[in-house]
């Protein structure tokens, strides 16, 4: 969950400044939370709540309200300001950006042990996205994601079958089998370079066109910072696309704790309380 929330707030000064470069400087004085960090605290705080349709609506229209200038699209703010709880069929990438603390849910232990794909953490992945994105693309775009960042907890984190090693000491394996589950589950063509995409990616805000290039960007990176700056060199969507990378990230590598102490000096104390309930929460589940 931090991990989208870095790439949000390293991003945010990107967005319509796109550059086509990995090196600059990963936190500027500028830089600043957006409507990817709100919804995933709303998101968070949904399951917290007890994870059911209501929840999700409730949560993401009280802190679209509490923080009603944080850059949504036009039908997004529409839907948070009004009484209206319907769908409106959205494919846009706001569903995969908040998607990230259902990957959390995932029971690593659970894969492990019975071979079963954890249903629990992919239904609210599902509800996540359906409140507003229910459009199969919308939809799919969160799945992925949430499917990205657990089996990066589950490979990078030495789970692995009865009978099977683990693999956590060859990355490249893990993401090997990451990019394999993700292309045949959800047809994302994943086998494009950051160079191939680079020089003619553009500005867009369709999960179908955001999706796979932050899975790239994940899949190219070395360690978490990395992974951000793969993310953000790509241009388009920045917040969004560096957002969907980290939440990856973090679950493969975790967050370097400098990184994770200058986050939080951007946040205010209604979104450093979220998190924090959500961390205590998080480890009592695990």
């Amino acid at each position: 969950m931090l991990g989208a929330i870095i790439g949000d707030i390293v991003g945010s000064v990107y967005e319509w400044n796109n550059i086509k470069t990995k090196d600059f400087p990963l936190f500027r004085d500028d830089c600043f939370f957006t409507d990817d960090s709100v919804m995933t605290c709303a998101v968070a705080q949904a399951i917290m709540d007890g994870g059911k349709r209501d929840d999700f609506i409730d949560e993401m229209k009280k802190y679209g309200r509490m923080y009603p200038d944080s850059g949504y699209g036009g039908r997004f703010v529409e839907w948070v300001l009004t009484n209206n709880r319907k769908p409106y069929n959205s494919f846009g990438n706001g569903s995969a950006m908040r998607v990230s603390p259902c990957g959390w849910i995932m029971d690593c232990d659970s894969y492990a042990k019975t071979g079963q794909w954890p249903k629990k953490g992919s239904e609210l992945a599902r509800l996540s996205a359906e409140v507003t994105h229910n459009h199969p693309e919308g939809i799919k775009g969160a799945l992925a994601t949430a499917d990205a960042i657990f089996l990066s907890r589950y490979y990078f984190g030495g789970f692995h079958h009865k009978g099977e090693a683990p693999i956590s000491d060859d990355p490249e394996e893990c993401k090997r089998r990451i990019k394999e589950h993700i292309e045949n589950k959800y047809g994302y063509d994943l086998s494009k370079t950051l160079d191939e995409i680079r020089p003619t990616y553009r500005f867009n805000e369709t999960c179908q066109e955001t999706v796979p290039e932050a899975i790239i960007a994940f899949l190219e990176s070395n360690d978490f910072e990395d992974a951000i700056r793969n993310a953000i060199s790509l241009g388009g969507d920045s917040d969004t696309l560096a957002a969907i990378t980290g939440s990856i990230a973090e679950a493969a590598y975790g967050i370097p704790e400098p990184i994770q102490k200058k986050t939080y000096a951007y946040l205010d104390k209604p979104l450093r309380d979220t998190l924090s309930k959500w961390n205590q929460f998080i480890s009592k589940a695990g």
